[in-house]
């Protein structure tokens, strides 16, 4: 595994903040096994049960709010990191309507002290992880590509819209590509993604962990949104975009220095309805009623990625369809509720790569 990604990552100092979140902790194993010196940051695991603490991973972890810019710099000075992945966020969108500031205080101001913190201690290469709730979102068909504005209508997204136009100020004005290796030594890139599911999240009014937590009580989910419509992808298919765009920040090429999509084929984008029913094929005791809330926040209804670029420049591709992306998140859960609290992520990884292998996906090539 160590040669993936041709082995940029191998004895690599990689600082993760955020490492005890859902895409955080797979992160960080993929990380490790790689055989980075991996760096988190992040404050404590939000749920009980966590999946970082599952892993059990050797590695430098350090509780830390990434508002506080001393005690990134510290963290900076001390470990040196040679590349700064950054995805610690207020990840949820009906927490930001209850608490927008912290929304904002984390999302932008978070980010803010992070791109600070990486500034002033010469990081080479920074991946800033946003949503593709970011883009100003029209309800259309089309999917949203990089050049579309930044927009938001609830406070996450729109926080993460602010978060987007930081990195590509801190672009413009600090680490512009055309004074690299004059006046600075840094490549920032922006990574947008969609929904993502998979083994090992615990977070409140996510689908899947509703459904799972549900169904580990033997009790009907509330499904509250069944038009809605997402790009549902694994969680391993963006971690392999950020990493391939890391690798290419880690190479110095410049042209990487930019914003990449990562998302599913057009076939991954279902809604919520008929996630609930693929689900239910792997797992039987799942059932579910419909809640239509009169009062129900807003949320988007029809929201997709167009990833030509990514797919073109970066020569990513997602592996998994929906119907495996559904298969093993369920079987995660599984294994996890009735084969006492097994956790089959490194089961998951092996296969994922090994698929990626198969289809000979430019990262996966040199393994």
């Amino acid at each position: 595994m160590k040669s993936l990604f041709s082995s940029i990552y191998k004895d690599k100092i990689v600082l993760v903040t955020g490492h005890t979140g859902f895409k955080g902790s797979w992160l960080v194993y993929w990380l490790n096994q790689m055989g980075a010196k991996v760096v988190g940051y992040s404050l404590e695991a939000p749920t009980t049960p966590n999946h970082i603490e599952l892993l059990d991973l050797d590695i430098v972890s350090i509780v830390g709010d990434i508002r506080d810019l001393e005690k990134l710099n510290k963290t900076f000075e001390e470990y040196k990191p040679d590349i700064v992945f950054h995805l610690a966020a207020q990840p949820l969108v009906r927490l930001s309507y209850e608490n927008p500031m912290e929304t904002y205080e984390t999302n932008v101001m978070g980010t803010l002290k992070v791109l600070e913190a990486c500034r002033q201690n010469d990081v080479k290469a920074i991946v800033n992880i946003t949503s593709d709730k970011a883009y100003e979102n029209k309800e259309w068909i089309w999917g949203y590509r990089e050049n579309d504005p930044m927009g938001g209508y609830d406070p996450y997204s729109s926080s993460k819209g602010c978060a987007d136009l930081l990195v590509n100020s801190y672009r413009n004005s600090y680490f512009n590509i055309h004074e690299y290796k004059k006046s600075h030594d840094t490549l920032i890139a922006s990574c947008r993604a969609g929904n993502v599911i998979g083994g090992g999240d615990w977070a409140q009014d996510r689908l899947i962990t509703d459904i799972m937590v549900s169904v580990s009580k033997n009790k009907k989910v509330s499904i509250r949104n069944p038009h809605a419509t997402r790009p549902w992808q694994h969680v391993l298919e963006p971690l392999s975009g950020y990493l391939s765009v890391g690798q290419k920040l880690l190479e110095e090429k410049v042209e990487f220095s930019d914003a990449w999509n990562f998302g599913p084929s057009d076939e991954g984008s279902i809604n919520v309805e008929e996630v609930v029913k693929n689900v239910k094929k792997h797992w039987d005791k799942i059932d579910y009623e419909i809640n239509r809330d009169p009062n129900q926040l807003h949320e988007a209804s029809l929201l997709k990625l167009d990833c030509s670029k990514v797919h073109i420049l970066l020569k990513w591709n997602d592996i998994w369809d929906s119907e495996t992306t559904f298969e093993k998140t369920v079987k995660w859960y599984k294994s996890y509720y009735e084969e006492n609290k097994k956790v089959i992520t490194k089961l998951d990884l092996e296969s994922y790569i090994n698929d990626a292998k198969t289809k000979k996906i430019e990262w996966a090539k040199n393994d």
